[in-house]
Parts: C-alpha cells; structure tokens; sequence
C-alpha cells in the first residue's frame, strides 16, 4: 500500500532538500527521497555540493589559502614560521568533519520540520507515484504517492572516452578531494570553474599544474577583461594553462598517466602522476523515469520547464542541475523556494537575470548580469567605471591589491546592467552588487550610498562612481 503525501521531492542536494523544508513550512505534509550514500554506506544528504563539490572544494581551498600564506606571505607580516609542511590527512579530515557536520545539520533540519526521509533510489510511476529502491534500482521498498513531485536529482561529472577513470590515476573531480598526497605533477582537463579552483588547491600545496583546455578562448562566460586578467595572475601563480589543446588520449603506464592532446602546433605529449577529468556535469535524468510519464526532455537530457519550473506534465515539477540555466547551488535553492510557494498558491518567481556566479581561486573571480562583448554584441550603449584594488586601503592593508572591481551601467538610463569583480572575497562582495540590481539601482544609486571605510566594498563605491568620470581614489 502507497504513502500518500502531499508533495514528494526527489533528491536531498541544495535544490531537494531547500524545497522539502520550504513545502513543509507551508504547511504541507513531505517525503524526500535521496540515493546518496557515505563511504561507509549510510545515507548523506545535501547531494553533490555538500559531500563532493561546494563544500569539501572550499575546506581544501581554505586549507591551502593558509599554506600558501605561510609559505609566502607570513615574512612581510614579521610572522617566522619554521619547518613548515603540509600534513594532507589531516587536512582531509578536517574536509570530511566540515561534510559530516553539514549534513548532520540537514538531517536535522528534516527532523525538525517533519519531512520523512527515505534512503533510495527514485523511480517515477504513474498516477503521481514514487517507487523508492535499493541500490541498483532493483528491488521496490515503499511507494509514495503525491500531490505534487519536485524532481531535484541532480547532475554528475561528464566522463570522457579518451580518459577512462580509475580513480587512483585517472580521477574526477570527487577522486581529486581524495589524494592522500600532493601530486609532483598534476594534469587537470578542463579550465572550467572546477578545474581552476583544484588547480588553486594542490598548486598552492607544491604540485606542478598542468591545465588542458579545448575552449580557444579562456572563461568565455565571463566578463573578457576580468578573464584576462586572473589569466595573468594564475600563470603568475604557476599555473601552466594551455588553451586551444584538445584531448586525444590518457593512459595509465607505470603508475604514470601520459596524456597526448593536440593544439595548433600539433600533437602533443606530457607525463603526470594523476590526471583530473574536470569538463563539465551533466543532469541525473536518464533513470528517474521512463518514457511512459511522458516528460519533455531536450537533446542534452535536461527536462523541459517553463519559467516557474513546471514540467509537461501537469503536478510534477524540476528544479536545480536537471534543468535549464546554469549548474549553481544557489540557483537551484531558490528554484526550490519557488516551487514550494507557487504549489501553497502563493507568487513566487526567480530573477534568472541576477543570479551570481564566482569562482573560488586567490583572487576570486565574481560577476552578475551582462558582461561587456554581450553589451557590445546586442548593441545596447553603455559607460562603464573600473576601480583597481591596487587604490583600496583595506586592500593594501590585507596584502589582497590585486584585481579590480568593473560596473557596466546602461550609457542612458545609467540602470546597473552587470557588475564584475576579481579580488580577494569577491564572492562575499558580489552579493551587495546582486542587491542593487534586484532593486533596478543606477551606477548614481551605488556612488550616493555611503560605505564603511576601510572595508573591500569600498571598490564597489568607487567603480560606481567612475561610471559618471568621478572616482576620488583614482585618476579619472
């Protein structure tokens, strides 16, 4: 006999389990389901970003931040550090103790708010069903029937042909939050988000990076002059990155992988002792159902919605990695929220226009809505102010001065059309610049708003008034 629920969610990453607590908020009876599983078996949840992405990628980071600080900085501060080395099991269980923490922390969230859990496999049936199975897909344990299902499953990392994983010396982005050393020499594939910011950790930790990128322009998403520039710094930094270099093969020959790629030179060789497959996710959607429900799925395998996240069919809904837009944690938390309050009647929408995105390299690379070449190519006019971190007090006292902060402002309405930023805590400044455009503030709004000093937010102040030609700190 089925459980009957009012809205079912399937999966418990930042998207499922956001939606399962928001529904349960509103009054809602709630079952979530969810297949992840812990290196010891038990279940885990906050899908990818909290046990294998988002979170344990920013502990190492921050672990590696601290490293490298020691190493390099630690002297101009009078800090003498001796003997100094890097232990990488402890600094894994630290990654693994944030992980385990967090999601705890969710686990208990659901207990709090009366969401049932269920540890399994996710199959849709018909007549608004849920078959919940074990591992394998196999055999049924229970069928939950619903209201409405929210469909959150998630994404997984692309594999490539040409680079079969072993996951000791091929490895994905989860194997490579797993060494248990530092690599001499790391090759990672892919000059993506991803791909820089473990780039950044074992750089940072005494590995010779490698980065193979088959784009023939590098982090085309962003804004092309903050682009160049952390180009600039992550080779200042160590980083080999070659652009243009397709791959051909990666094969494993005494406990080496050797990686034949080809630019416009030609064929190429090199030799590392592991090699990272970071080149994108692709959407969790290929056994979650089968074509008797009827759902519209595109080319690239990500369900159809419309603007509020409804599928095909009327009561089921998709939200986060499997659909549209792009692969953001965030992004799918909100269209959580949103789901959630439109099945309680309520008119919630997503802002698809402003939603951030940042990279967690040293500095960090932040931006929201229109770069400069999509202005440029749409042919809408515009003024722009750039205030460089070199002129920031707050920077030069935090030894953070390199980057800039670049507002683009529309040339006749001076409406903020798009806000980038490459510096330290970008990803903690964006968010001011999220706010103003949210409200439709002008680059006059940003310069008329007063600001701490000295803090890193002051950049913002002054870039916007460098829109108008009046920046204080720098020569106009």
């Amino acid at each position: 006999m089925s459980k009957k629920y009012n809205v079912v969610v399937v999966g418990a990453g930042p998207a499922g389990y956001v939606a399962a607590i928001r529904c349960a908020q509103l009054g809602m009876s709630v079952a979530c389901v969810d297949e992840w599983h812990n290196a010891q078996g038990e279940s885990s949840l906050g899908g990818t970003c909290l046990n294998v992405g988002c979170i344990p990628s920013k502990a190492l980071l921050e672990s590696s931040h601290l490293f490298a600080m020691a190493q390099n900085e630690f002297k101009d501060h009078g800090i003498s550090v001796t003997k100094l080395r890097i232990d990488v099991p402890i600094m894994m269980a630290r990654k693994d103790k944030v992980v385990t923490e967090l999601t705890q922390g969710i686990k208990a969230l659901f207990k709090a708010n009366k969401v049932e859990f269920f540890h399994g496999h996710a199959r849709l049936a018909q007549g608004k069903k849920v078959e919940v199975r074990e591992r394998g897909g196999k055999k049924i344990i229970d069928t939950l029937e619903a209201d409405n299902i929210i469909l959150a499953a998630g994404s997984s990392s692309v594999h490539l042909d040409q680079a079969p994983l072993d996951q000791q010396y091929i490895v994905d982005s989860t194997g490579a939050l797993e060494f248990d050393a530092v690599p001499k020499r790391l090759g990672i594939i892919g000059a993506g988000a991803i791909g820089l910011e473990l780039a950044s950790v074992w750089s940072r930790l005494g590995s010779e990076v490698v980065l193979i990128e088959a784009m023939d322009e590098f982090l085309s998403i962003a804004d092309q002059q903050i682009s160049r520039a952390a180009f600039r710094s992550y080779k200042k930094q160590g980083m080999d990155i070659r652009i243009n270099a397709r791959l051909l093969s990666a094969t494993v020959k005494n406990k080496q992988v050797q990686v034949t790629y080809e630019d416009n030179r030609g064929a190429q060789q090199v030799v590392f002792d592991k090699l990272i497959v970071a080149v994108g996710r692709k959407p969790n959607s290929d056994t979650m159902f089968g074509d008797e429900m009827e759902l519209v799925i595109d080319e690239r395998s990500f369900i159809h919605v419309n603007k509020y996240c409804e599928t095909s069919v009327p009561g089921i809904y998709a939200i986060g990695d499997i659909v549209r837009g792009p692969m953001l944690a965030h992004k799918g938390s909100e269209e959580g929220m949103m789901v959630a309050e439109r099945i309680a009647g309520q008119a919630s929408s997503v802002n698809y226009d402003l939603i951030p995105s940042v990279i967690y390299t040293q500095p960090e690379i932040a931006w929201v809505g229109k770069t400069e070449q999509a202005c440029e190519a749409e042919g809408v006019p515009v003024n722009i102010g750039i205030f460089p971190m070199t002129a920031s007090g707050r920077a030069r006292a935090m030894a953070a001065s390199e980057g800039m902060v670049k507002i683009i402002a529309h040339k006749e309405t001076d409406r903020v059309l798009g806000v980038h930023i490459f510096s330290a805590q970008a990803s903690e400044l964006i968010a001011q610049a999220v706010m103003a455009m949210e409200m439709g503030a002008s680059a006059e709004d940003i310069a008329l708003t007063v600001f701490a000093h000295p803090t890193l937010a002051e950049a913002i102040h002054e870039a916007a008034l460098a829109v108008d030609m009046r920046a204080i700190h720098i020569k106009n």
